[in-house]
């Protein structure tokens, strides 16, 4: 220890001072340097850092904090989106040059071998990996950045969300005072006469005001005008839609669906314009103080749920004479009545609750107060839910309709059961939510009430826009009969359903920044092994597959129709030619799309090994036909417009696909032939390389003919006919002596053998004419029955008993 301490002691006074002053110097230029380099990293690739790190730290804080509000939350949050989507767009840049520079330092091969030990390069190869990784590290300091930044944005946004929602679900629980106790109602009555009183005080006050009723006075012809126009419209605005929509439907020849919906909406329109020109006029006169301006502005959202439940009503339950097209669900006529009153009053309901709202917001009513004065119109509301929910019940559950005259049932459709389903979830919702309110859950009950009467809106909307679409089909295609059943129509119905989700969840209490955060991660898609794989994707691969299909489709046109009919190949060649080049062209579309979607299949190795496990076991049959589909395709056995014979199948091949072929018989009913019984059985091609083919007729004749005059006689018919061949020559053939008769048998090579019935008729025909003319009996069988035990048989005579022998003496 001494040692050392006396060495210190050494160096510091033999050591010199500017060596000193030189380290000190040294020292503070690389400080310097480091924080120039701080500071010059603050604004990277055009980000500011710097000012990043002031947003995440106000972040960090009001989240550890806990007690900022939900506005200035989301208001965080949404400066945080900004800054993430920033940040995610800087993990792109320098992408293509870091590209070229890895492909650069992969060029210059492996740094070790396969057991792991370092491959000595020589010093040029060196130097260049030094170079290229420098460089590396240069372009991808600003992507790792961002990337960095994009995980702290993307983790904060999740807190904050995360917070947000648990404070949702703590005002979900909370538990406030029951409307029903006696000492809310004095409260409630004196908060709503003062604000009735403040509210009459503020336009009193108003109007006393010389300058204020100056400015009424001085605006009171243009807003009685406009209150006039207002009150025209609100009043006849609804029977001029009515007729309007009479007329046009009336006189509408096509498209009567599509009139009656677009016509009808101007009964929301008209009237919803005479509200907002009365609600405009009065506010032009400017008689009412803040509050009761505060009211007046509510008054148009109130008008349009009236006439949207009105409207609705009128489309799902419409008397039957003034009905247009198909109505959404076919209730009976006198349920329609009381459909239409039941929805027309929870558009009332939800209109008064609004005001009223507004009303309790306008005085400041505590909750207490805003408990008791909803709870009359929750009452109501659910009473009205729950009897348009057992409607609906009964309509689910109704007997079908007879589909015919036996009375058979027809199958109940699916969507009634869906009905059934609602209404009873609405007939639950009815019976919970009035008691959670009056047990004093006021948030839980307006969560489950209000939210199941708005998605009945947004259902029915979305049923309305369906028939809309059926009814635009069918009036661009004029299918009055199919386009219930086409495909097109479905699929946008579908969509809509779709698109219908992202309300319905709005309506039940979810935030518009948790749809952008659900939109915002299908964008940036998921990961499969070193993969990404997005929307983007997506749809590259589809459009590069779609091309290469089409234009694989094309080629395949182009060779069937104009190259290969000019050349020497026979038809089951060409379609070898053109079925293969559809394969190859698919196959090759297919990965040039994967490719080009940035989809990297060496991560389907290990799916590739499982699969040929599986194909090993279960797809073996599958396999081996489409290994003897390539085979029928390549050695061409058989092809199509071939007469074959399979089994006990015979028939022409009209089509070879990649699993089977398809034979059609001569009653004109089509064979589904597996490819491997073609390959591995025994076929019987009749058109195998020509259509030349021979046909047997057999004709017998009596006992006692002439043979040599029948061959004659046979042979002439034979040569007379014109799809004989006369090389080689028909011939006749004595078979034999047989039973009956004697056989002689027609032997002709036909010029196309697929006429072979047509001439063994035409032969028939000819011989019967020829044996008739020349008297030549053709025989029949004729056998002799010989009854061994004839009295044996019912009904027959008994036999007589013969006569005893008499005997020598005399005596019987």
């Amino acid at each position: 220890m001494r040692i050392i301490r006396f060495a210190a002691l050494w160096l510091l006074l033999v050591l010199p001072l500017d060596a000193i002053a030189q380290d000190t110097s040294d020292d503070t230029a690389a400080a310097e340097a480091v924080q120039a380099e701080t500071l010059t990293r603050e604004t990277v690739a055009g980000i500011d850092y710097g000012q990043w790190d002031s947003v995440a730290s106000r972040a960090e804080s009001a989240l550890e904090a806990g007690r900022a509000s939900s506005f200035a939350l989301e208001q965080l949050r949404a400066e945080l989106v900004e800054w993430r989507d920033t940040f995610l767009a800087g993990q792109s840049v320098n992408s293509a040059r870091i590209e070229t520079v890895s492909a650069q330092i992969s060029a210059l091969g492996p740094t070790t071998n396969e057991a792991g030990d370092p491959i000595e390069e020589s010093p040029a190869i060196a130097a260049r990996r030094s170079v290229l990784n420098d460089q590396l590290d240069r372009l991808q300091a600003p992507v790792i950045l961002a990337e960095e930044a994009h995980t702290q944005a993307n983790g904060l946004i999740s807190e904050i969300d995360t917070l947000i929602r648990d404070r949702q679900a703590q005002a979900l629980y909370a538990r406030d005072t029951s409307p029903l106790m006696p000492q809310n109602w004095t409260a409630t009555w004196d908060a709503v006469k003062s604000g009735g009183v403040a509210i009459y005080n503020e336009a009193r006050a108003t109007l006393n005001n010389q300058v204020r009723r100056a400015v009424v006075i001085s605006a009171a012809p243009a807003a009685g005008l406009l209150a006039l126009v207002g009150f025209v419209l609100l009043l006849r605005g609804q029977r001029w839609a009515a007729r309007l929509q009479n007329l046009v439907v009336a006189r509408s020849r096509r498209g009567r669906g599509v009139w009656d919906f677009v016509i009808s909406l101007s009964q929301i329109i008209l009237p919803l314009l005479g509200v907002v020109a009365v609600t405009a006029a009065v506010d032009a006169l400017g008689v009412l103080g803040q509050r009761g301006t505060a009211l007046l502005n509510v008054l148009p959202a109130v008008a349009l749920f009236v006439l949207f439940a009105r409207w609705l009503s009128g489309h799902f339950f419409a008397d039957a004479d003034g009905q247009v097209g198909v109505a959404p669900l076919d209730f009976a006529p006198e349920k329609r009545s009381q459909g239409r009153w039941l929805s027309t009053s929870l558009g009332w309901l939800l209109g008064a609750r609004i005001l009223l709202e507004s009303f309790l917001t306008v005085i400041d009513a505590s909750a207490a107060v805003q408990a008791v004065v909803l709870l009359p119109v929750a009452v109501l509301v659910a009473l009205m839910l729950f009897r348009l929910g057992q409607m609906l019940v009964r309509y689910g559950a109704a007997p079908p309709a007879p589909a015919d005259q036996d009375d058979m049932p027809a199958p109940r459709p699916y969507t009634d059961r869906l009905v059934a389903l609602v209404g009873r979830i609405l007939v639950v919702i009815a019976a919970i939510a009035p008691l959670l309110a009056v047990l004093g859950y006021t948030a839980a009950a307006n969560t489950l009430l209000y939210p199941a009467v708005m998605s009945l809106g947004v259902l029915g909307v979305v049923l309305l826009l369906q028939i809309l679409v059926f009814d635009i089909y069918t009036l661009l295609t004029r299918a009055e009969d199919g386009s219930r059943d086409a495909l097109i129509p479905v699929l946008i119905g579908f969509v809509l359903m779709l698109l219908a989700l992202p309300v319905l969840s709005l309506v039940w209490g979810a935030r518009v920044a948790d749809l952008t955060e659900l939109w915002t991660r299908f964008r940036q898609g998921f990961s499969i092994g070193a993969t990404q794989i997005s929307p983007t994707s997506f749809l590259t691969f589809a459009i590069v597959f779609a091309i290469g299909y089409t234009v694989t489709r094309l080629v395949q046109g182009t060779l069937r129709t104009t190259v290969l009919p000019k050349t020497r190949m026979d038809i089951g060649g060409q379609n070898a030619v053109v079925s293969g080049l559809g394969y190859v062209g698919i196959f090759l579309a297919a990965l040039v799309a994967i490719t080009t979607a940035g989809i990297d299949l060496s991560g389907l190795a290990i799916v590739a090994g499982a699969l040929s496990v599986g194909i090993g076991f279960g797809l073996q049959n599958i396999v081996s036909n489409f290994v003897a589909g390539i085979i029928l395709l390549i050695e061409r056995p058989i092809s199509e417009g071939d007469w074959i014979e399979v089994g006990n199948q015979m028939g022409y091949v009209r089509d070879i696909s990649v699993r089977s072929t398809r034979i059609e018989t001569f009653d004109r009913t089509d064979v589904i032939v597996p490819n491997a019984d073609l390959v591995s059985g025994q076929v019987i091609n009749w058109t195998r390389g020509n259509s030349i083919g021979r046909v047997i007729v057999p004709v017998g004749v009596a006992y006692g003919t002439d043979t040599d005059r029948i061959s004659d006689m046979l042979l002439e018919l034979a040569q007379e006919h014109p799809m004989v061949l006369a090389n080689p020559a028909p011939s006749v053939v004595f078979q034999g002596f047989g039973a009956d008769s004697l056989d002689f048998e027609i032997r002709a090579i036909l010029r196309d053998v697929n006429w072979v019935l047509k001439v063994k008729s035409d032969l028939n025909h000819a011989i019967a004419r020829k044996f008739a003319e020349e008297g030549i009996e053709i025989p029949f069988a004729q056998r002799d029955v010989w009854l061994r035990n004839p009295e044996t048989l019912p009904g027959a005579a008994k036999p007589k008993p013969k006569p005893k022998p008499k005997a020598k003496d005399g005596t019987s």
